[in-house]
Parts: structure tokens; C-alpha cells; sequence
């Protein structure tokens, strides 16, 4: 099964994360076949993807989950800055993290090398905390938002509390991907 790691927003972060995308549609002319957005719905902080693994092996990824997420406090985690990867022509347009990113760059540090231990091999990309807004499948769609997205450079989505770890699988099909929870872990609580 397809599997990955995240953590969850709110509902009031989810509703304006669907408001930012419904700006960002109107301020540019595109096709609606160039760009799939993320539903408002499926949107979450990726820790770590797994890929396909066998289904014996969640109990141990849900179990290592469970062991990091008992190590951290839970935080707050401010929502802000919508940025692009892919260079000049965007491929992905997400929105960032500011403060509380050392608290989840932490958390996922400790998570990758808890998995790493375990033998699921570690990520070669430095990790991005990111909510990720849409694909892009145009190269000149990708030009016109990356333009658009410099206007929202300084945008502030909210404050997102970071309370618990999720482990899900994803299964795709041609409407959209469909997660389900595996399992849910609960960070502590500051005292």
C-alpha cells in the first residue's frame, strides 16, 4: 500500500487555504486542464512519503510514528508565504512555514532517522515544511503563477496547531487521491 506521513490542519487553516486558492485562480488566466489543484479537503504537512510498502510493515511505521511523536511537544505553527519549486516556470505552488519551524524541522528530523534505523531509506532532498496548493502542467501556466505567487511573498494563512502525527494511505484513482488514517499520534503537551 501507498503510504506517508503528515500532519494535519485545522479546519478554519483548511477554509482559508481553499480562499487563498480561489485568489490565486481568479488572478491569472490559465486552463483549467494546466493546473490540478490540491481539494482544500487533502491538503496536510507532509513529514515523510514512504511509497508503496507492504502491509505488514505499518505496524512498525505506525509504531516508530507513535515513539517519535511521544518525544515532542506539541507547537504552533505559523502558515505563511506562498512560494514555487520548479525555478522560473512553476511545478508546485505551496505555502510555507514560518515561526514554530524549528519545532517541526525537529520533528522531522527525529522521524526520518528513526525510519532510517529501520531500514526505509533516507530522504536526499533537504525537508521543506510546505502545504502544497496545486500541480502545475504547463510551462507557460507554471510562468504565470510563479509571477503571481511573488505578490503573495508576505501573505499570512494562520496559525496551525501541531498536535499529532498521522500515518495514511493513499490510494489513487482518476477523481483524486483518497487517504485514509492508519494511524494518529499525539505529540505531548507543553507544561
Amino acid at each position: 500500500m501507498r503510504c506517508f506521513i503528515a500532519i494535519d490542519i485545522d479546519e478554519n487553516n483548511r477554509t482559508a487555504l481553499g480562499d487563498l486558492q480561489q485568489q490565486l485562480k481568479s488572478k491569472v488566466d490559465i486552463k483549467k486542464s494546466d493546473v490540478k489543484w490540491v481539494k482544500p479537503d487533502n491538503i496536510h504537512l507532509t513529514l515523510k512519503f514512504l511509497g508503496e510498502i507492504r502491509d505488514e510493515q505499518v505496524v512498525d511505521v505506525c509504531n516508530i510514528v507513535k515513539d517519535v511523536a511521544g518525544r515532542h511537544d506539541s507547537f504552533e505553527l505559523d502558515i505563511e508565504s506562498v512560494g514555487h519549486f520548479g525555478g522560473r516556470s512553476a511545478r508546485i505552488l505551496w505555502v510555507g512555514s514560518g515561526e514554530g519551524r524549528d519545532n517541526l524541522l525537529q520533528l522531522q528530523k527525529d522521524l526520518e532517522q528513526q525510519l532510517a534505523s529501520a531500514g526505509w531509506p533516507p530522504e536526499k532532498r533537504a525537508f521543506s515544511g510546505h502545504l502544497t496548493l496545486c500541480r502545475i502542467r504547463n510551462s507557460k501556466a507554471g510562468i504565470k503563477l510563479a509571477q503571481i505567487a511573488e505578490q503573495y511573498r508576505d501573505f499570512k494563512v494562520g496559525v496551525m496547531p501541531a498536535d499529532s502525527v498521522s500515518v495514511y494511505q493513499s490510494r489513487l484513482t482518476p477523481t483524486g487521491p483518497i487517504y485514509t488514517v492508519l494511524g494518529e499520534y499525539k505529540l505531548k503537551w507543553k507544561t
